[in-house]
Order: C-alpha cells, then sequence, then structure tokens
C-alpha cells in the first residue's frame, strides 16, 4: 500500500509541475502550492480515519535534531514580518520550552467591542502571519481565545470560542490549510493578569497562537490542545 500511494504521489507530482509552463511568470508559486498540497495528501495518509490517531511516521515530520532549527528560522521569520505590530505592543511572540511558538494578539486591535469579526485594520498583520505560517509548513497551528471576567462565564465562553474561529478561518482564507487548524475557547479560566482593573482586563482579552512542530515519532502531540505557561 505504501508503494502504491508512493508511486500515485509521484505521478501526481508530475503531472501538476509539467503543467506549469516554463514560461508562466507565477510558475514558482504555482510549484511551491502543488508540492504543499501534494505533501498534504501524503500527510493525510499517515491519519487512521476512524481513530484521528498516526499510523508510522509522516512524511514532512521534523526529525528530533532539526526542529531547534526549524523553529528558530520560523521565529525569526515572524520578527521580521511582524516587527512594526510588535514594536506597538500589539503581539508578542515566546518561544516555549518544547519549542512551540506562541504569539500572542491583544483583542483591542483584533476585534471590536464584545465582536467576534477581525478588524479590517488587522487583517494585514493576519496576512502577514499566514505567509510565514505556508511558508513552515510542517508546524499545526492551535488558536485560542481568551476574555475577561465580565460578564457571565456562558458568554466569555461562546465569545472566545467565535474570536478563535475566525482567527483561524481568516488564516484558511489566506492559504494555511484547515488539517492544520485547530481552534478552541477558554473563556475567562486563564487569564495573564487581574480582572480588578481595567488595564488587567485588557491583557486578559486576546488571542493566542500556538505553532507546534510535528516531529517525527511524536506526531500526535501537535495535534493535542497546547497547555497554559
Amino acid at each position: 500500500m505504501k508503494t502504491r500511494t508512493s508511486i500515485v504521489v509521484l505521478a501526481a507530482g508530475a503531472i501538476v509541475l509539467a503543467g506549469c509552463a516554463q514560461d508562466d511568470p507565477n510558475r514558482r508559486t504555482k510549484t511551491g502550492a502543488a508540492v504543499g498540497a501534494i505533501a498534504g495528501a501524503v500527510l493525510g495518509h499517515q491519519l487512521d480515519g476512524s481513530s484521528g490517531k498516526w499510523v508510522g511516521a509522516a512524511v514532512g515530520a521534523l526529525a528530533g535534531g532539526a526542529v531547534g532549527n526549524y523553529m528558530d528560522r520560523q521565529q525569526g521569520d515572524f520578527e521580521q514580518s511582524l516587527a512594526s505590530e510588535r514594536s506597538a505592543n500589539q503581539l508578542e511572540i515566546e518561544r516555549l520550552k518544547d519549542d512551540t511558538l506562541k504569539l500572542t494578539v491583544d483583542s483591542e486591535v483584533s476585534f471590536d467591542f464584545n465582536r467576534a469579526e477581525v478588524k479590517p485594520a488587522f487583517s494585514g498583520s493576519l496576512d502577514k502571519l499566514a505567509d510565514v505560517l505556508i511558508k513552515y509548513n510542517r508546524t499545526v497551528v492551535h488558536v485560542v481565545g481568551h476574555t475577561d471576567s465580565v460578564g457571565s462565564d456562558s458568554y466569555n465562553q461562546q465569545l472566545s470560542e467565535r474570536r478563535a474561529q475566525s482567527v483561524g478561518d481568516y488564516l484558511v482564507s489566506r492559504g494555511v490549510p484547515r488539517d492544520r487548524m485547530r481552534t478552541e475557547g477558554r473563556g475567562e479560566r486563564e487569564p495573564r493578569a487581574t480582572n480588578a482593573t481595567e488595564a488587567g482586563r485588557q491583557l486578559n482579552r486576546r488571542v493566542e497562537i500556538f505553532v507546534k512542530p510535528i516531529v517525527e515519532g511524536q506526531e500526535q502531540r501537535a495535534y493535542e490542545p497546547p497547555r497554559y505557561y
């Protein structure tokens, strides 16, 4: 079965790449998209459809020794692409101990009060974020919404879920594969600061994006919900 799958994928790749004419000005973009799609198809065959568990090592997973360098380069690209957002304190980038990258987005610049639609003014920042995520495709992206404690617990939970889903949907619309995306809301359960002050509540209203590497032999860990640090 593995041999047959490999032959089918290689044949599909040859056909797609052959279709990108040498004089096509968009050839590089099309070629990259085709290769990404083929790689995604191969990765898909590594999942047991009934259980959702990995079966064997995934093609394209990172060898353990290569994870640090891969995430170093991705972090550098995030920092360069989103430098203006970081200098304006709209976004933070943090490296966690398991090499996960954590990007924290201030909800004040990304959403209107009590709304879940991404502000048009923030779409450019998400475009830049999506470009880096597409470039480094050996990762799973977890979008987690958070709120302050104003309002009922159930309302805050629903708002956090809708905001996470909005960010996830936007990134997918910009080309990040949906099968790499996970979204969830955690309401008011994981505050960064006190909810007794406006400054603290503002810190608690946020969306966090965790970018977890897919490591060979530990693929399922990339899909597990991130822990709060």
